[in-house]
């Protein structure tokens, strides 16, 4: 059994522009970008995301999470 998960952004709560450009420089798989002033995730690495969880902790608002998507099942 295998669980999908992506990692996703609550605009609402990012706030401070020089804390969002610290968060989003620690991936690194290069995860996220700037896009008009607002942090994304760049959907080209996503898939690549380890959930290695530094995203997370630079995170200092919360506005960063890991959402599961769905599980996977396997007949035995």
């Amino acid at each position: 059994m295998g669980e999908f998960v992506r990692v996703v952004i609550d605009q609402e709560k990012c706030g401070d522009p020089d804390g969002v450009k610290r968060w989003i420089g620690v991936c690194p798989l290069g995860m996220f970008e700037l896009k008009n002033g607002r942090p994304t995730v760049v959907e080209e690495n996503e898939d690549e995301c380890t959930l290695c969880g530094l995203c997370l902790d630079a995170c200092k608002t919360g506005a960063v999470t890991i959402q599961k998507l769905y599980e996977e099942c396997s007949a035995e």
